[in-house]
């Protein structure tokens, strides 16, 4: 709730600007560290078609300063790994470490446990029985599946669409990714139209979900690009998510969308249901709201 009455304050009362809200709103998610897999202590690993993003940032808390300065102090799209973190302290952030005493336990506690769940495939030895280091063994020329590994509780995505009083539309996202994942791995969060994206006169989107699935159908620009189509954000969000389920049919994912008149919509699979969260003018509240999933 903390992060919605946020962007609530920059974009409702101080009439500040769509990617100040976002940043406002992502950050107090990653302070308030949302669901224990937003923002510091958890799982390790975040405008008119202006972009900025950072995937796989080390030691440094605010992800979503560091991919809005990624934006407003180059001009390059996506920055990863240590190149970033250096980056972002050229850029004034602070470096610390990040660990906490609960994610410290979650580590050893996976590792005690042969390293379950993981996401190695083809390696020996075999990955769902033991910790590494593995090598290579068969390709497996059969499509990778939707992780089983992924669920409600082992990963999350603050993802934010805002439209402010002059129209301008801006979206964004921060998640730590899987737990346990792949020491290097990028998710769909930081990618131009998957995680998130947003044009002026249509509108916005933010995904969240099995990231490794979702990236490969960009389901936020799609979204975007059925609004300049004339459909509904309720029909577009359902249009984005429909092509991911017909190859992966046990993926889990949602999307929000809103459009630049205010309209909004969601849809979501591999759930009961999902929950997101509306503020308005016409309202003047945070409407906390819900979509069955297919």
């Amino acid at each position: 709730m903390q992060q919605r009455v946020a962007t609530w304050k920059v974009i409702g009362n101080e009439g500040g600007s769509n990617l100040d809200a976002i940043v406002a709103g992502c950050r107090e998610c990653q302070t308030q560290r949302c669901d224990g897999s937003v923002g510091y202590g958890g799982s390790p690993d975040e405008r008119t078609y202006e972009v900025g993003s950072v995937g796989s940032l080390r030691r440094v808390k605010d992800v979503i300063g560091v991919a809005r300065a990624v934006m407003d102090y180059s001009q390059h799209t996506l920055l990863v790994g240590d190149a970033a973190t250096r980056f972002a302290i050229e850029m004034g952030f602070k470096e610390e470490n990040l660990s906490t005493n609960s994610s410290l336990q979650m580590w050893k506690d996976w590792e005690n446990g042969r390293c379950q769940p993981n996401y190695r495939k083809n390696v020996s030895p075999d990955p769902r029985n033991n910790c590494g280091p593995y090598k290579p063994t068969s390709h497996s020329l059969k499509r990778q599946k939707s992780s089983e590994f992924v669920g409600k509780y082992n990963h999350d995505t603050i993802g934010m669409v805002v439209v402010d009083s002059r129209g301008n539309v801006a979206a964004g996202t921060s998640t730590n990714g899987l737990n346990h994942k792949i020491p290097g791995r990028v998710g769909d969060s930081p990618i131009v139209g998957a995680g998130a994206y947003a044009g002026n006169g249509l509108g916005g989107a933010a995904a969240t979900g099995d990231g490794d699935i979702m990236m490969r159908f960009l389901p936020s620009f799609n979204a975007v690009m059925m609004l300049g189509q004339g459909m509904t954000p309720d029909v577009a969000a359902q249009k984005a998510i429909e092509p991911i389920v017909r190859y992966y049919p046990n993926f889990t994912g949602a999307i929000i969308v809103a459009d630049t008149k205010g309209a909004f919509g969601a849809a979501c699979h591999g759930l009961d249901k999902f929950h997101f969260s509306v503020a308005s003018p016409s309202t003047g509240k945070v409407l906390v709201m819900e979509t069955s999933c297919i």
